[in-house]
């Protein structure tokens, strides 16, 4: 059996049910101890009073989701992004949790320069590798799917995940988010994985449903798709990953519907036989 100890819900997974203060409860009522935090839901009550709650429940905060968008070619805009993801490494810290996840940005329409967006995305990084590391929190870079490159990340495999950590050679700020939903279908996936090895700050648990009828609000649950989710797990561990497993689930179509609770319910079921 798996530790249930190592079990995080992502706020993602009951994002249309419950408010924040609402899913700590939940998930300490599930007799689990660990969220990972959505930002926007974090910004209704206040990083002050999420840590008061997280603490008085005894719930750990894994993660904060997410911050980054920073590739518009306005210099104006680009700055106001840097000035938010500083503000989220701020809130991160608040709440305790010990990784922002990083959303890189997608593509100008009117540029439509891939090359020249991943060069802006890397570059602001580099810019705010010092705030993070005053914070004390990782910048969690998570590879997303290719379908999305356009509209939110130009940072699409864990190959080039793993050569901007390189690149900014800040070992002690930059890490690695592994998603199931956005890397399962990489042919280098295995390879990506033992480079990243103790890069590898977050892993996100999801399945992709071969119906899928909405490319980012309808995931599945762990075991109703076709991703080897255990393979995948076996070669986080293998390359040394010891931390929470975060179930992160959009789910507009089914479980954004159900009943918060037994979405949590099904979650630790499917824990134990799909992950």
């Amino acid at each position: 059996m798996l530790d249930e100890k190592l079990l995080s819900i992502h706020q993602a997974t009951v994002l249309q049910q419950w408010t924040l203060k609402q899913a700590i409860e939940g998930v300490a009522r599930a007799k689990l101890g660990a969220i990972s935090v959505w930002r926007d839901k974090l910004k209704e009550i206040g990083a002050a009073e999420a840590a008061r709650l997280l603490d008085g429940h005894g719930v750990k905060a894994t993660g904060l989701s997410f911050a980054g968008l920073v590739t518009p070619p306005d210099k104006q805009a680009a700055a106001k992004a840097r000035d938010d993801v500083r503000r989220a490494f701020d809130e991160a810290a608040a709440i305790k949790a010990p990784a922002v996840v990083f959303v890189a940005g997608g593509v100008d329409p009117g540029e439509k320069d891939v090359k020249a967006a991943r060069g802006r995305a890397l570059e602001a990084l580099a810019g705010l590798v010092p705030h993070a590391r005053a914070a004390g929190v990782m910048i969690a870079l998570e590879p997303l799917h290719p379908m999305i490159c356009a509209t939110r990340s130009v940072l699409s495999t864990v190959k080039l995940a793993n050569e901007w950590c390189d690149a900014l050679g800040a070992e002690d700020a930059v890490g690695i988010a592994l998603d199931t939903y956005a890397v399962w279908w990489d042919p280098d996936l295995e390879q990506g994985i033992a480079r990243a090895g103790r890069r590898i700050c977050a892993f996100h648990l999801s399945d992709w449903l071969v119906d899928t009828q909405d490319l980012r609000f309808d995931r599945g649950m762990m075991g109703d798709g076709v991703i080897d989710i255990p393979g995948i797990r076996r070669m986080v561990e293998t390359a040394g990953y010891k931390g929470y497993r975060e179930v992160e689930i959009f789910s507009a179509r089914n479980w954004w519907k159900r009943d918060p609770d037994e979405v949590v319910r099904t979650v630790k079921e499917r824990y134990q036989t799909a992950v």
